[in-house]
């Protein structure tokens, strides 16, 4: 995973939606109700491997103060993502 400055994005914080941008494009989004489920998150291709959704998640869980819970359909690379979430969610 390459690294990636989130010091250098802006994170906006509507409810229900946190979207992390830069000063050219959104980096990623997230939308949650408020026990925590996902209803939807997408990182921008170009900012894929950087740890984008698992900190926009993180952020998630922060908020909710409860366990991420991805809801379906899932997609193949939503299926990865919540695997690798089983380490820390």
């Amino acid at each position: 995973m390459a690294n990636f400055n989130f010091h250098e994005c802006e994170l906006i914080k509507t409810d229900g939606i946190y979207t992390l941008k830069n000063t050219n494009t959104t980096i990623g989004f997230v939308r949650f109700n408020n026990i925590g489920e996902v209803e939807y998150i997408f990182v921008n291709p170009l900012f894929r491997k950087k740890g984008v959704a698992k900190k926009l998640l993180k952020l998630v869980k922060k908020k909710t103060g409860n366990k991420i819970i991805l809801q379906k359909p899932i997609s193949p690379l939503g299926a990865k993502l919540l695997k690798s979430l089983e380490k820390w969610n």
